[in-house]
């Protein structure tokens, strides 16, 4: 009946005020604060009293008083987290809006904000109702001066693993990332809470999961690496997550990294993972080790799905392993697995790339048949048309599209832009520019930049520079690519001054400039300043932000240096590019055989050639036809058609510029039917002769007095839309005489005009 009988506490606890402390006095105030009987309104008053006088003795709990006592002179007793725990409970039965937004408790709770280990021991009292701790945590969380420590996150997130709330504790660490507390990974596996390593596995496995969500690379990989030094079981889905936002980043040394250590840590793999390190092998060209994996996936139980198809057929048709992929198709019909529009698109534009035409319509009217294609099958189709220089088709094609009741999509529109900015058509180019956008579609920054190269081809930099400025207008920042490509612009119209200008307004407008930027002004200043200066000032920027010298830096030297004559300093840094460990390409290769080819050193040519065979470096359509024209320009046929036929036995087809080679020796060489043949075979091959291709025939005709095969040349390329230029007028007209003159320009009208 005492603790109920309010008037009789003071007279009691003016007893023990007067006596002070003593171990075996049998009723305390901190035994009365603590009792669950207290009531609420009661602790105020309580609380005053213990105020009253300091208690002097060193630091020391006393369990069954609940009480921490501290030897600084006038400090107030602080009351237990056992005592504060049932406040907390008594005041949500009380009022269950406590501890919400707008709940303004009690002064008494600011200690328990304040002070760090006091929290933790509300907290710890509070392990058996897990929700009410929550509840209490997010209530401190908001209130000004409490310690947002990865300490007090941790107790929390144990108390929610122990008793299996996930999803609360994926909110919490959600909470724990906005506020950067990232240290929280070595406090959860060394920290003072010895936290059980079954709650451990599921705490650090949300947290991967949010990490890779977020796509924040190196904060998952610290707590991947933290796991699995710890032996801390590791989730196959996370990892699954984060091989993917690392191979997204282009990380892919990294990517096998992470799976090397996954199997180490006895993580089993699924179908997802070995998609993933597919994806990651083709990427990096490492054809043997995805055949390799594809046998290991096998060996552990792991049955190939559509996905793990799909991928393997793209990846190997953008390696150019065509056969190979449509043999994958094959296999994927017979596993009875489903074949989709998605299994054929890389194959046909993986032919289309190749320039095989016929083989790429093939499947596309196999998918018209047996599948459901869609924008994308077609938009394939057109992007390999339109690479080929096939507008006509390509614009066709388009036409069909819409006809079959597809929409065009973006991807669409920029393919056939692209198509004619190559062809400097830029009146077609703005055409479908201005339809896309009566189509309700916007422009995106690769439509402009494809507008702004195609500007830049034709030499008209005033327009390509307002293009840029529209970009802006209609709220798309001009990027890396856009700038480079108006640097490349001005380079080729000579205009260093203009080049240097739109490089500055790169790096003031924020933008960090690339290899490749670096790259195009290198080459500017090669080009046009004639000295190495500027141009070393320039490598050593770029060595200065991380841009090591890789491949295609030392290419655009060596080729540089060779422009320029200096044919010493080329040799010197292709060996300093092999003994750094940069193993010459192709286009390395190609940039030393043009080199000698131009100074007229065939030999010297071939023994480059010859060396770049020796050390597996496949030569492209680009090497056999420099070294074809270099032979047929020295009347060499017989050694460049030797060429040219390895190249179609290597199945590396020519294009229109390697037959104009031969096409040209041979006209120098007065054999008008072996000529006709390559120009015959270049038509039935899908290429289209171009102006120059005319022009060698026209002046040869010419030559041989063969006036009317000159003029029906001449009036077919207008038929074909390729518009003479003033050498072909030239090589029309410089045979006749003076008086003959009048009567060949009447027999042109006539011809052309059909009469």
């Amino acid at each position: 009946m005492l603790l109920h009988a309010p008037l009789l506490w003071p007279p009691l606890y003016l007893r023990i005020l007067g006596l002070g402390f003593s171990r075996q006095f049998p009723v305390s105030i901190r035994s009365l604060v603590n009792s669950p009987l207290l009531p609420v309104s009661q602790v105020s008053f309580f609380s005053d009293v213990l105020d009253k006088k300091p208690f002097l003795v060193t630091e020391k709990r006393f369990p069954k008083l609940g009480l921490y006592y501290h030897n600084n002179l006038g400090q107030k007793p602080i009351l237990s987290g056992v005592y504060f725990g049932n406040l907390v409970c008594k005041t949500l039965d009380r009022n269950p809006w406590a501890f919400t937004s707008e709940y303004k408790p009690s002064k008494i709770f600011r200690q328990v904000i304040l002070d760090l280990n006091l929290f933790l021991e509300v907290l710890e009292s509070l392990q058996e109702k897990p929700l009410t701790a929550l509840r209490f945590f997010r209530w401190a969380d908001r209130q000004t001066g409490f310690s947002r420590s990865e300490l007090a996150f941790c107790a929390i997130l144990e108390i929610l693993s122990v008793n299996n709330l996930l999803r609360p504790a994926y909110s919490v660490l959600e909470r724990v990332i906005y506020l950067n507390l990232h240290g929280i990974v070595d406090v959860l596996i060394n920290g003072p809470l010895n936290m059980g390593l079954e709650q451990l596995q599921k705490i650090l496995n949300l947290m991967l999961q949010i990490y890779t969500k977020n796509k924040m690379v190196d904060h998952a990989m610290k707590t991947f690496y933290a796991m699995a030094k710890s032996q801390v079981s590791l989730d196959v889905k996370n990892c699954n997550r984060l091989l993917k936002i690392v191979r997204d980043e282009g990380l892919l040394l990294k990517v096998r990294e992470v799976y090397s250590t996954m199997m180490t840590c006895g993580v089993r793999p699924s179908v997802v993972t070995f998609n993933t390190m597919f994806d990651c092998f083709y990427r990096e060209g490492k054809i043997p080790e995805a055949q390799d994996l594809l046998f290991e996936m096998q060996e552990k139980g792991c049955e190939p799905n559509e996905i793990t198809y799909n991928v393997l057929i793209s990846r190997l048709s953008e390696n150019g392993k065509l056969s190979r992929a449509k043999d994958l198709t094959a296999k994927m019909l017979n596993s009875g697995l489903k074949v989709s529009a998605y299994t054929y698109n890389p194959l046909i534009d993986g032919y289309c790339r190749k320039g095989d035409i016929s083989k790429a319509l093939e499947l596309l009217y196999e998918v018209e048949s047996k599948l459901l294609p869609t924008v994308s099958t077609y938009n394939a189709f057109i992007n390999g048309l339109c690479k080929l220089g096939k507008m006509v088709e390509a614009r066709e094609w388009f036409h069909n599209l819409v006809k079959m009741k597809f929409v065009p999509d973006i991807f669409s529109y920029n393919t056939l832009i692209y198509g004619y900015c190559r062809q400097c058509n830029m009146e077609e180019a703005f055409g479908l520019f201005n339809e896309l956008k009566r189509n309700c579609l916007s422009p995106t920054v690769v439509t402009y930049n494809t507008l702004v190269h195609g500007l830049c081809r034709v030499g008209d930099l005033d327009g390509a520079n307002k293009i840029k400025e529209e970009m802006v207008d209609v709220g798309l920042a001009p990027d890396v690519f856009t700038y480079t490509t108006l640097v490349n612009g001005c380079i080729k119209m000579s205009n260093l001054v203009m080049a240097k200008a739109f490089f500055n307004d790169m790096v003031t407008s924020g933008l960090e400039p690339d290899c490749f930027a670096y790259t195009t002004r290198m080459v500017g200043e090669l080009k046009l300043a004639g000295t190495t200066e500027t141009f070393l000032l320039l490598r050593e920027e770029m060595i200065a932000k991380g841009f090591w010298p890789n491949v295609v830096i030392y290419n655009v030297l060596i080729d540089g240096y060779f422009k320029l004559g200096d044919l010493g300093k080329a040799k010197n840094l292709f060996l300093q590019m092999d003994r750094q460990g940069f193993h010459p390409d192709c286009v390395t290769y190609t940039c030393i055989i043009n080199a000698y080819c131009k100074k007229g050193y065939l030999q010297e040519a071939k023994n480059v050639f010859c060396e770049m065979l020796t050390r597996g470096v496949s030569p492209s359509v680009v090497t056999y036809t420099v070294l074809i024209h270099a032979h047929a320009m020295k009347g060499r046929l017989e050694s460049a058609f030797s060429f040219f036929s390895e190249m179609l036995e290597k199945t590396i087809l020519p294009n229109t510029i390697t037959y104009n080679a031969l096409i040209n020796g041979l006209c120098q060489n007065g054999n008008i039917e072996e000529a006709y043949k390559l120009f015959y075979e270049m038509n039935e091959k899908g290429l289209s002769p171009n102006k120059y291709t005319y022009t060698l025939l026209i002046n040869l005709n010419c030559k041989m007095d063969r006036w009317d095969e000159a003029l029906r040349l001449y009036s077919q390329m207008f038929e074909r839309d390729i518009q003479p230029d003033s050498c072909t007028c030239y090589a029309l007209f410089k045979h006749f005489e003076e008086v003959n003159k009048g009567h060949m320009v009447k027999c042109l009208e006539n011809e052309t005009e059909g009469g």
